[in-house]
């Protein structure tokens, strides 16, 4: 009988290594590699699965001989996780959704495919939960469990011998870092092992033209666990993000082969599971009463739709030698650059004071057409002065003082005007060519002329 192999594999990444050492040199991280025994390699199950490989005949066409026809889409039944697809879910496609430790993975996708349990044939794998705790999770959740199929399985192989019986339209795998498969003689979790196994999978879902869905845990910083190899081989990765104690969880796209990158989903969490929100904006600019410095709103553009956020921002004067710069769901080095360029065209020294700036709602800020809101939100906090509570900031500000354009200026516009906003700041090159109802937009081409009409 074949010895067992010893494997050392780190918890956060999944990288192997041949013996124990402290820290892992592949992610850095400390104290995360463990012993596993990984069983002599097996015949693999690929005579249960007859015809799997070649069974599709490939022959060489040309580019204006290929039907382009309307990709056949599905619903999902949540209308911001279609949004974050591209407009739905595609037959034949790998979707990656990543999240921490309970963020809602496995209920989101758990209510989605009892939902399509009731018009097609569907197939959730667990490999971590037995299929009791799967059943108490839907009993608690009221959703419907007549139509859905269910099954726990960690075999790769197996999976997909199921699957061929059972002919399901999307197949659920949660998660992948606990699949294997047969050939691969490593511990679950491993690189190659969640790298086969996922393109095992991805094989399968295009030559049968089934939807196949994976779950991916993520890495201490946030990052998605695994090898890079991972992301590339699937066609859409989505991750799903919140805090342990909010209420309220994003689903934003990072790659997506059909539709739209950049999309975000917001659903809020409730004691019967995930709820959609249709109007994010309504959440994010849940305002104090009264009015307060430091406080802007802006128009953020994300995806295909325009997002109001309110940007807070505290001025203090620092008490160490070293004023501190803290930026919450914003980039670090962009507030140091902008604290630059307010010194040197703005005419206010901020080098003595502690800066602490804040997205309301969690929103995690990625584009540029927010600095002119957090310059500003910053002024009015260093001089105690409120804005407007009607007023509406965007734009780009360059490191010679410029503001310039953003794309989408009109829609981003008319979404402020549509909540009430009755004035707006915007870049010179972002004035509507036609008068916005309700709405008076001063279009500015300096930092200097929005200091000016504060």
């Amino acid at each position: 009988m074949a010895k067992a192999k010893i494997a050392y594999v780190c918890s956060d990444c999944g990288g192997e290594f041949p013996r124990w050492q402290g820290q892992c040199t592949e992610c850095g991280a400390w104290n995360t590699i463990s012993e596993f025994r990984v069983a002599p390699k097996q015949a693999a199950a690929a005579s249960k699965y007859e015809g799997y490989a070649g069974q599709v005949e490939n022959k060489v066409q040309t580019l204006s001989s290929i039907d382009l026809q309307a990709l056949p889409r599905f619903s999902s039944g949540y209308k911001e996780l279609d949004r974050v697809l591209g407009g739905g879910i595609v037959p034949g496609s790998a979707i990656l959704i990543g999240g921490s430790p309970g963020a809602g993975k496995s209920t989101l996708l758990l209510q989605t495919m009892c939902y399509l349990a009731e018009h097609m044939t569907t197939l959730y794998v667990t490999g971590e939960e037995s299929l009791q705790q799967v059943a108490m999770r839907a009993h608690r959740l009221g959703l419907p469990t007549n139509k859905l199929n269910v099954l726990a399985e960690t075999n790769v192989e197996t999976i997909c011998t199921h699957a061929v019986n059972l002919k399901p339209s999307i197949i659920v795998v949660d998660s992948i870092q606990v699949m294997h498969v047969l050939d691969v003689a490593s511990a679950p979790g491993s690189v190659s092992q969640v790298r086969e196994g996922a393109a095992y999978l991805t094989r399968f879902a295009k030559q049968n033209n089934v939807a196949v869905v994976l779950v991916g845990h993520v890495t201490k910083d946030g990052s998605l666990a695994g090898p890079k190899v991972l992301e590339h081989c699937i066609d859409a990765s989505v991750m799903l993000d919140g805090d342990e104690d909010g209420r309220y969880r994003t689903l934003r796209g990072t790659k997506n082969r059909f539709g739209a990158v950049n999309e975000l989903g917001v659903f809020a969490m409730t004691d019967k599971g995930l709820k959609e929100v249709s109007n994010p904006s309504a959440i994010f600019l849940n305002r104090a009463e009264g009015d307060s410095s430091g406080s802007s709103v802006t128009v953020l553009w994300e995806g295909t739709r325009p997002l109001l956020v309110e940007i807070q921002a505290l001025v203090d004067a620092s008490q160490m030698g070293n004023p501190r710069r803290i930026a919450v769901g914003l980039d670090q080095n962009r507030l140091a650059m902008l604290l630059a360029v307010l010194h040197r065209h703005g005419g206010l020294m901020l080098g003595d004071q502690d800066v602490f700036v804040n997205v309301v709602g969690g929103v995690k800020v990625t584009e540029t057409s927010v600095d002119l809101a957090l310059l500003l939100a910053m002024v009015s906090s260093f001089r105690d002065h409120p804005l407007d509570r009607e007023l509406v900031v965007f734009g780009e500000v360059g490191l010679a003082g410029e503001i310039r354009p953003v794309p989408s200026g009109q829609e981003r516009l008319r979404e402020a005007a549509k909540h009430g906003f009755k004035k707006a700041i915007v870049p010179k090159s972002n004035m509507p060519k036609e008068p916005i109802a309700g709405m008076k937009v001063i279009g500015i081409s300096r930092l200097s002329e929005a200091l000016e009409h504060l």
